[in-house]
C-alpha cells in the first residue's frame, strides 16, 4: 500500500479535478465524513465548499489549506469498497484527520484502483494540523495497516519502483506542463546527481530535456532553466517550459542545493566504489558496446554513451538503479573516461551508430528485461512497456492547481447554479 500526499491552496481545484472523474464514470463517491448531503446524492462540489468554509474561516493565514491523499493498495489486493473504506477511514485516523470533514473518492482509471481523499488542514478551532514529518509518519502507517489487515507487504525494491517516474511522457496525449512537471519533480527526489549534465542524461530516459539560460534584464544578470519534451528520435516536440511553472523545487537554486547534498551522499557511502568494480568487471570480459550495456544490466546499471557523428564516444555516464545515483565516467576515474571506452569498443558494431540509434539500443536493452532475480532492481524501460513502477506519480493529465483550471471550472460551477435557478423559476 502506497499512499502519496499533496497539498494545494485551491479546494475547489482538488473537489473538480474529482468531480471530472465521477462524472466521466472513471470515480465514484466511497464515503464521506461532515459532508452535507446532496438533494439528489450526487457528488456536489457545492455542498462540498458549505461543508469545509467554517473551517476555512477561521484561518486566512493558512496558504496551504489543501489535504488530498492518494491511498493505493497494491494491485494484487483487491479489495471490495467496504474494506477500503475501513482502510481510509483508519488511515485518516492515525493521520490526525479523524475529525475533520473529508470526501473519499474511488478512482478506477488506471490499473491500480486507488482512493483520493480530499480534506483540510485547518481544525474546526482555526488551527492548522501539524504536519511535521508526515511522510514519515504516512509511511509507517501504511505498514501498520498492511499487517492489521493481512495485505501484501511490499518488498524494499517495489518500495523503490514506488517512488519512480512512472512512464515516459507521452507528447501525444497532450498536459505537457503537467506531464514534465511530474517527472522532474520525482527525479530530483529520488536519483543523486551532481550536475546539470547528468540531471539532463535521467530526463532524456524519460523524453524530457532541460538547458541553463542565462542574461540580463533591467541590468540585473539573471539564471536560470528551461524545459522541452523530446519526441523517440531526441527531438524537442514543445514549447520550452520554465522552470519557475513547474515551482521552487525544480529551478537552478533547487538544482544547486541537490548537487551538494548528492555529492555528500555519494562521498558517505560505498555507492562510487560498488559502481566502479562493476563497470571495471564488465570492462575486462566485453569488448562490444552492445554486449558490455547487457552485462551492466545484469548488475542493476545503466548506461549511456554520447557519440559524435563520425561515431566517436565523447561522454560515457552509469546509472545504478539500485542506489538511484547517476555519475559521469569522469567522476568514476581516469580509467573510465570517453576515450578508453573509444579505444576499447573500437571494433564494436554500435559504435558507428547516430546517436539517436544508440539511444533505441540501450532502450531495447532495457526492454530485454536480463535481470537475475539476486540484483532485485528493474531499469526503466522504453516504449509502451515503460513501467518503473505505479503508484505514486500518477499521470492523471489534470493539473487541478492551476488557476485557469479552477476558474473555469469555477465559472461552469456558477453557471450551472443559474440556469438551476432560472428553471426553478420558470416550474
Amino acid at each position: 500500500m502506497v499512499a502519496k500526499i499533496s497539498s494545494g491552496k485551491s479546494v475547489f481545484g482538488v473537489l473538480a479535478y474529482n468531480k471530472i472523474k465521477v462524472d466521466d464514470n472513471t470515480a465514484g463517491v466511497l464515503y464521506s465524513q461532515k459532508i452535507f448531503d446532496s438533494i439528489d446524492g450526487k457528488f456536489s462540489i457545492r455542498d462540498c465548499m458549505d461543508s469545509f468554509y467554517p473551517y476555512l474561516a477561521m484561518n486566512s493565514r493558512t496558504k496551504n489549506v489543501v489535504f488530498h491523499a492518494s491511498i493505493n493498495p497494491d494491485p494484487k489486493d483487491r479489495l471490495p469498497d467496504e474494506q477500503l473504506s475501513i482502510l481510509c477511514r483508519e488511515y485518516m485516523e492515525k493521520m490526525g484527520y479523524g475529525g475533520q470533514p473529508y470526501i473519499v473518492v474511488k478512482h478506477s482509471d488506471i490499473d491500480r484502483t486507488h482512493a483520493h481523499i480530499i480534506s483540510l488542514r485547518i481544525d474546526e478551532n482555526g488551527r492548522k494540523i501539524p504536519d511535521t514529518f508526515e511522510n514519515r509518519r504516512s509511511m509507517a502507517i501504511c505498514r501498520e495497516l498492511e499487517l492489521r489487515h493481512k495485505l501484501h507487504i511490499p518488498t524494499k525494491k517495489e518500495q523503490r519502483e514506488d517512488q519512480a517516474p512512472t512512464m515516459k511522457i507521452d507528447y501525444k496525449a497532450g498536459d505537457l506542463k503537467h506531464q514534465v512537471g511530474n517527472i522532474t519533480k520525482s527525479i530530483i527526489a529520488n536519483y543523486n546527481f551532481q550536475s546539470l549534465g547528468e540531471y539532463r542524461t535521467l530526463l532524456e530516459m524519460f523524453n524530457v530535456t532541460v538547458e541553463e539560460v542565462k542574461g540580463e534584464y533591467k541590468e540585473k544578470p539573471y539564471r536560470g532553466l528551461v524545459y522541452s519534451v523530446l519526441d523517440e528520435n531526441g527531438e524537442k516536440v514543445s514549447k520550452p517550459f520554465k522552470s519557475s511553472l513547474f515551482g521552487k523545487s525544480v529551478n537552478m537554486e533547487a538544482l544547486q542545493k541537490h548537487f551538494e547534498k548528492s555529492k555528500i551522499a555519494i562521498d558517505t557511502t560505498d555507492i562510487k566504489d560498488r559502481l566502479k568494480q562493476k563497470v571495471s568487471e564488465s570492462m575486462k570480459h566485453n569488448r562490444s558496446m552492445d554486449d558490455f550495456k547487457q552485462s551492466l544490466l545484469q548488475s542493476g546499471i545503466g548506461c549511456v554513451f554520447r557519440q559524435n557523428e563520425q561515431g566517436r564516444i565523447y561522454g560515457a555516464t552509469f546509472i545504478d538503479y539500485q542506489n538511484r545515483t547517476i555519475l559521469n565516467g569522469s567522476r568514476l576515474g581516469k580509467e573510465f573516461s570517453a576515450n578508453v571506452f573509444n579505444d576499447l569498443f573500437q571494433d564494436s558494431p554500435t559504435r558507428n551508430m547516430e546517436p539517436t540509434a544508440e539511444k533505441q539500443i540501450f532502450q531495447q536493452t532495457d526492454r530485454s528485461n536480463r535481470f537475475t532475480e539476486s540484483s532485485g532492481v528493474q531499469p526503466p524501460v522504453g516504449d509502451d512497456s515503460f513501467n518503473v513502477g505505479v503508484g505514486l506519480f500518477e499521470q492523471h493529465g489534470t493539473d487541478y492547481e492551476n488557476e485557469s483550471f479552477v476558474r473555469q471550472k469555477e465559472q461552469e460551477e456558477k453557471l450551472r447554479l443559474v440556469k438551476k435557478k432560472r428553471r426553478g423559476r420558470s416550474m
